[in-house]
């Protein structure tokens, strides 16, 4: 299992194109992935879970990333999140 902390450099927070690209990213590989926000626990693969918990600028996520391609998928989201600097 790998976590990790990210935090939202976009000025807009994850809305809906950042939300939709990082849950088409976190689809393509075989673990799961949590992301975790303020109290909330979601499925990073969700689209309406990942929109939901409302991410905002400046703050952090936590994702949790357990199974087979845990390493690889933590390195693409982590580096997708932080290209959103819009």
């Amino acid at each position: 299992m790998i976590t990790g902390k990210i935090k939202i450099k976009n000025k807009v927070g994850l809305h809906a194109r950042p939300a939709s690209l990082f849950v088409k990213e976190a689809k393509k590989y075989d673990s799961t992935i949590r992301v975790k926000y303020d109290d909330r626990d979601i499925n990073g693969k969700s689209i309406l879970e990942v929109l939901s918990i409302g991410a905002r600028h400046g703050s952090e996520i936590e994702i949790i990333i357990q199974g087979a391609e845990e390493k690889i998928a933590y390195e693409a989201l982590k580096n997708l999140v932080d290209s959103f600097e819009e």
